[in-house]
């Protein structure tokens, strides 16, 4: 069996377990999902993500099962009406899907990915609801919404390494069930946990523009206008409406297929993903370096040492010098650095460098172009009117982004006598503008 492709995946992905690990994710499986033949490969994926110490609550949804069940049932919306009879019938299907779901979470063949997880699923009585009650007339009786959570308990749970596993149902401090959109019910749990990720599944496993064309990346706003397009009753249209209810606090949502086998994976562990996520374009994508952020600049760096793009520097000289250095961060990722060195009226820009698995990335602008504007912006803002650059192998990207070739002569006095005349560097300049408010 080759094994290198997959040994260098799994090194490239080691920043992301890191990142991902105790971090809370709710994650919303519909019906279609659950009936689908890939329905084992995504519960073996969501057995890694817990192994690997993500706090997982798994919203299960059941559409397609109820609409066999109940080919008769009235609508308001995108909603179902729940009347006495058919609740019992609703509450059976979902202990049938949800019985499924631990059955599978429970295997323990010598052949399956899960043997010897050990992997604990809680279900209970988390969440308190309320009738919908009367909407344009129609009363929607026993379908309800979410009154409250139960943080304590359901926190208590994942502190004790459960996965929690939840029916779109809720009850009544007097006992009554109603029966939840399951979408509502995920976003809802996403918000009140504070959850860093919600992620979502359907058949196409991206979100389209309204030109139809697969987007990897949506902003809330976008995405509201999408759906607004969208036809009400639209069963597609659900998990994008989880997605927009969460996306309001939760820092980073995402749409992904279900019929793609470890498209969950992709999407997690690789630069390039597999679907589409919903997150606010930050202009604080490029912030100032600290000191946790070392171990990351030296992933970054050291590749481009070792190809002779950059010059060596030892963690001791990066330790010193990280107070010149800007860090870009992705989903608690360091995918770019670059560092200024201020020699009065000018400054040396040094270290520019992306992560490999990130210069071709759907970040616009890119991430190298945004090191650099944050460094120009701090550069005139401590009255520097000119940026140079010792470059090897990327001259044409420099002048790309506005610098220009240079003599030796041009660079400030204590950096010529420093010249290494064996690596020949090309020097380069940039005139920096003065911005007027």
């Amino acid at each position: 069996m080759e094994t290198s492709g997959y040994a260098k995946w799994f090194r490239a992905s080691t920043p992301y377990i890191s990142a991902h690990r105790n971090r809370t994710f709710v994650v919303l499986l519909g019906g279609d999902a659950i009936a689908h033949a890939n329905l084992a490969n995504i519960i073996h994926d969501l057995a890694l993500l817990h192994v690997l110490g993500v706090r997982l609550v798994l919203v299960h949804g059941a559409r397609p099962q109820i609409d066999a069940a109940l080919p008769d049932s009235r609508f308001h919306g995108h909603r179902r009406i729940t009347d006495r009879e058919s609740l019992g019938r609703v509450l059976g299907i979902y202990g049938e899907v949800r019985a499924t779901l631990e059955a599978l979470f429970s295997t323990g063949l010598p052949t399956s990915p899960l043997r010897n997880a050990d992997i604990a699923t809680l279900t209970g009585n988390f969440i308190v609801a309320r009738p919908i009650g009367v909407l344009d007339g129609v009363d929607h009786l026993f379908t309800g919404h979410v009154r409250r959570i139960h943080l304590q308990r359901l926190r208590a749970a994942l502190d004790a390494r459960a996965l929690v596993l939840l029916s779109p149902v809720g009850y009544s401090p007097s006992g009554q069930a109603f029966n939840l959109a399951s979408e509502e019910l995920a976003a809802d749990i996403a918000l009140a946990l504070e959850a860093d990720k919600l992620i979502a599944f359907d058949a196409e496993g991206y979100i389209h523009d309204r030109a139809g064309a697969p987007r990897t990346h949506v902003t809330p706003t976008e995405l509201a206008e999408l759906v607004a397009h969208a036809a009400p009753d639209a069963k597609s249209s659900a998990p994008l409406r989880a997605l927009l209810r969460a996306s309001a606090a939760v820092p980073r949502c995402h749409l992904i297929s279900y019929t793609d086998d470890g498209a969950l994976i992709e999407e997690l562990f690789t630069a390039q993903g597999h679907g589409t996520q919903v997150s606010t374009e930050s202009g604080s994508l490029v912030r100032a370096a600290r000191a946790d952020d070392l171990g990351g600049i030296v992933e970054v760096i050291r590749p481009l040492e070792e190809a002779g793009v950059l010059v060596r520097r030892d963690r001791d000289r990066l330790e010193e010098e990280l107070d010149r250095f800007f860090v870009a961060e992705l989903d608690g990722i360091v995918v770019g650095c670059c560092a200024l060195y201020p020699y009065g009226e000018s400054a040396e820009l040094g270290c520019v460098a992306v992560h490999a698995a990130y210069r071709h990335s759907d970040t616009r602008p890119g991430i190298g172009a945004r090191l650099l504007a944050a460094a120009e912006a701090s550069a005139r803002a401590a009255g520097i009117r000119q940026l140079f650059v010792l470059t090897t192998q990327t001259r044409d990207w420099f002048i790309e982004h506005g610098f220009r070739d240079a003599p030796l002569t041009a660079l400030p006095a204590p950096k010529q006598a420093l010249y290494n005349f064996q690596r020949n560097s090309q020097v380069m300049i940039k005139q920096l503008e003065e911005t007027h408010v």
